[in-house]
C-alpha cells in the first residue's frame, strides 16, 4: 500500500513538473529576443546609413534580393526611425536615441504634405514615439501641423477622411487602414487643446464602425462614397483576395485602430468592435495552427499560400493593449498575443543575423493582387514586432 502510494507520489510530481516546464516554455524570453533585434538592426544601420542623406535612405523591403531603400513620401517611411525609438525603449541604450531622433528629424517636412492619408503611419510612428522620449515643443508642433494637413482630406457631409485621391475606379476611396490615421488626430488635440482633430477622428471611426463591417464582423477593404450625401457607392478590396473577402492585415488595421480608439474616448462602442474583430480572428477556422494568418483569411490553406507575419505582428501588439482594457476577456487576449509572438520569436519567422536584408521578421505581405512584396520582409511588420514586444514587456 506504501509503495502504491508512494508511486502515485511521485506520477503528480511528475506531471506537475512537467506542467511546470510546459508553462515555463510557453513564458516569451523576450529578453533575448531584444537583443537578438538589437543586433540585427546593429547590422542594418551598419549596411544603410551611409545612405542617409541620398534621396531613397529608408529601409522598406527586399527586392531583386536586395534591400529596397525609399524616400520620405512613401507610406512606409516612418517605420524604421519608429523601430529604432522601439529598441531604445527596449535596451534604455542611447546610441538608439541618436540614431532616432537623426532619422526621425528626416521626415520633418512631411507635415505639409496634404496629399496622403498616411501621414499618420509616417509621424505617429517616428515623431510620435520621438514625443514620448524627448519632450520637445518643435515636436508637439509637427504632430499638430501634421493633423492640420491631414484634416484636409476630411469631407464634412460624408463624415470621413478621403484616403487616395480619385479615380476612374473611385469616387472617394476610404480604407480600413485609415483607422490607423486616427491616433495622431487624438494627440493633436491633447497637445493643442483644438478639439477639431479630435472631433474629426470620432467622425471618421464612426462612419466606419456604420460601414465597413460584415455580420461576422470582418472588414472590406475599401469603400467608396459620395462626398456630398455619404451614401456608399461601391465595396470592394484592392489587396485582398477578393471583394468579400477578409484580408488579413484589413482586419489587423481595424482591430488596432478601433483599440486606439476605445483608449481615447473611452466610448464603449469601439472597444466592444474591437473585440469583436480580435474574437473573429482568433476564432478564424482558417487561422493557421501558430497563429499567423494567411494573407487572406479566406485564402485556400495550404503550404503554398502565404502567410503575413506583419498582420499577425498588428495584431498581436493591437491585442496586448486590448487585453487592459478588458477586464473578462484579459488573459484570453494577452494568451492569444502571447502565442502570436512566440511563433514570430520563433527561426521559422525570424531572421538570423546578418540574413533577411538584416530585417528581423520573414514571410509577409505586401499586395498579391499587384504581384508585390509577396513573402518578404516588411519595415511595418518589424515595427509593430517590436512594439508589441515593448507592450509584453511592460504587461510583465
Amino acid at each position: 500500500m506504501k509503495t502504491l502510494s508512494k508511486f502515485y507520489f511521485l506520477l503528480i510530481v511528475t506531471i506537475f513538473n512537467q506542467s511546470c516546464a510546459k508553462k515555463h516554455n510557453d513564458v516569451l524570453d523576450y529578453e533575448t529576443v531584444i537583443q537578438k533585434s538589437a543586433a540585427q538592426y546593429s547590422e542594418m544601420n551598419k549596411a544603410i546609413h551611409p545612405q542617409i542623406n541620398n534621396k531613397n535612405f529608408i529601409p522598406r523591403t527586399i527586392r531583386n534580393n536586395a534591400i529596397r531603400l525609399v524616400n520620405l513620401y512613401d507610406w512606409t517611411s516612418g517605420f524604421y526611425a519608429g523601430s529604432i525609438w522601439y529598441l531604445n525603449f527596449l535596451t534604455e541604450d542611447e546610441k538608439w536615441k541618436h540614431l532616432a531622433l537623426e532619422y526621425t528629424k528626416k521626415l520633418d517636412t512631411i507635415k505639409y504634405w496634404e496629399g496622403n492619408h498616411d501621414v499618420g503611419f509616417i509621424m505617429e510612428c517616428s515623431y510620435g514615439n520621438a514625443v514620448k522620449k524627448t519632450a520637445s515643443k518643435a515636436f508637439d508642433s509637427v504632430i499638430v501641423q501634421t493633423a492640420k494637413s491631414l484634416s484636409t482630406r476630411f469631407h464634412p457631409k460624408a463624415g470621413i477622411i478621403q484616403s487616395w485621391d480619385a479615380s476612374k475606379k473611385w469616387n472617394c476611396p476610404v480604407i480600413i487602414d485609415n483607422m490607423m490615421n486616427l491616433e495622431l488626430l487624438f494627440n493633436a488635440t491633447k497637445i493643442s487643446g483644438d478639439s477639431t482633430y479630435y472631433d474629426i477622428a470620432v467622425s471618421h471611426a464612426n462612419k466606419t464602425l456604420e460601414n465597413h463591417f460584415r455580420p461576422d464582423n470582418s472588414s472590406y477593404h475599401v469603400l467608396n462614397y459620395d462626398t456630398e450625401n455619404g451614401t456608399i457607392l461601391n465595396r470592394n478590396t484592392h489587396q485582398g483576395l477578393a471583394d468579400d473577402s477578409a484580408w488579413a492585415r484589413g482586419q489587423a488595421w481595424g482591430l488596432y485602430g478601433f483599440t486606439v480608439c476605445y483608449r481615447e474616448t473611452k466610448n464603449p462602442k469601439y472597444l466592444n468592435q474591437a473585440i469583436k474583430i480580435a474574437d473573429y480572428i482568433k476564432n478564424h477556422p482558417n487561422l493557421p495552427k501558430d497563429n499567423i494568418p494567411y494573407w487572406d483569411y479566406n485564402a485556400p490553406a495550404s503550404d503554398e499560400t502565404p502567410r503575413d507575419a506583419s498582420a499577425a505582428a498588428i495584431t498581436a501588439s493591437a491585442l496586448y493593449e486590448l487585453s487592459t482594457f478588458t477586464k473578462e476577456d484579459s488573459n484570453e487576449y494577452k494568451s492569444f498575443a502571447d502565442e502570436i509572438m512566440q511563433s514570430l520569436s520563433s527561426p521559422t519567422y525570424f531572421a538570423d543575423k546578418g540574413t533577411n536584408a538584416n530585417f528581423l521578421l520573414k514571410h509577409s505581405v505586401g499586395s498579391i493582387p499587384h504581384g508585390v512584396e509577396i513573402d518578404v520582409p516588411l519595415n511595418y511588420a518589424d515595427y509593430y514586432f517590436l512594439e508589441a514586444l515593448y507592450r509584453y514587456k511592460n504587461l510583465k
